[in-house]
């Protein structure tokens, strides 16, 4: 699935929202897709438009200055159509790629693999 996007919402301690971290999207068409991560918790929830999986491992997550691409086992992409892998195309500004990075590490440690292109 490709999507294209301008920018993330990212936090790495939503306080609202019991220190969720979180990293998420809205596509030129709409469509939402999500990660998030609470700190207590060994998973990883991944939304895209009106359905959310939790992932524990099998998932890769690569940012590059100009595309986020996540990629998740076909068992764990069911509910997701059988779609395995999210290419999402941004135009996030670069002084906001460090904080973006930094957000992504908190979901992703110790649950699947985080590649930062970014520098």
């Amino acid at each position: 699935m490709h999507m294209t996007t301008d920018s993330f919402i990212y936090n790495p301690c939503d306080e609202e929202e019991d220190d969720m971290a979180l990293a998420c999207c809205h596509a030129s068409n709409g469509d939402l897709f999500l990660l998030a991560r609470f700190p207590d918790e060994d998973e990883v929830d991944i939304t895209f438009r009106d359905d959310t999986i939790h992932v524990d491992g099998n998932l890769k997550v690569t940012l590059s200055a100009t595309r986020l691409l996540v990629e998740i086992c076909a068992a764990d992409a069911k509910p997701f159509r059988g779609d395995t892998t999210y290419e999402i195309s941004h135009s996030t500004a670069a002084s906001e790629l460090a904080e973006l990075d930094a957000t992504l590490r908190i979901i992703l440690k110790d649950v699947g693999t985080y590649v930062s292109e970014i520098g």
